[in-house]
């Protein structure tokens, strides 16, 4: 039986092999250490009975007036424990934070290579809403997709109306 409980300090030295798949954003301890101060509550882990992590979930929630929105950070599922339903477990747990803080949204960035995770996302409900060019930087600069689920509070699905056209980094508001 899988647990899902609050990521601790704890967990940043037993999280590495969560973290091995090339399409998992790592950052660094003070990133995660300034979330877990900042949204506790947006930061669960998937634990195994035997206490090894499963996955993790990192978010928060962020925005002003109608664009007040959960933001989904890192998204993660070892390995060993993929195609079990994991990631959607996660992921509603992370809508249903965002639901209680009354947001009208849950979006997250995802690379436009990652077809496994965008047809994930898309099965979950959630939308491609906008292409952000160069979002990723690296060896080759990578597009990502701004993929959004609306929420209860969003009666009239304003925030889940697709942009036509590609957009720059510099050119949005992040919050």
């Amino acid at each position: 039986m899988t647990t899902l409980r609050p990521f601790t300090c704890d967990d940043l030295f037993k999280y590495n092999n969560v973290n091995f798949d090339p399409l998992t954003e790592t950052y660094g301890l003070s990133f995660y250490t300034q979330y877990l101060a900042k949204w506790p509550e947006y930061f669960q882990l998937a634990e195994s009975p035997s206490g090894h992590i499963m996955g993790y979930i990192m978010g928060k929630v962020e925005g002003h007036m109608d664009n007040w929105h959960g933001h989904v950070t890192a998204l993660t599922v070892s390995p060993d424990y993929r195609r079990l339903g994991l990631a959607g477990l996660l992921m509603n747990f992370l809508e249903d934070i965002s639901e209680k803080k009354r947001a009208y949204f849950v979006d997250l960035f995802v690379r436009k290579s990652n077809k496994v995770a965008i047809n994930m996302y898309t099965n979950l409900g959630y939308i491609i809403y906008r292409t952000i060019l160069e979002y990723y930087s690296g060896d080759q600069d990578e597009d990502a997709y701004d993929m959004r689920k609306a929420l209860s509070r969003d009666v009239n699905k304003k925030s889940v109306i697709p942009y036509t056209q590609p957009v720059r980094l510099e050119d949005i508001d992040m919050n």
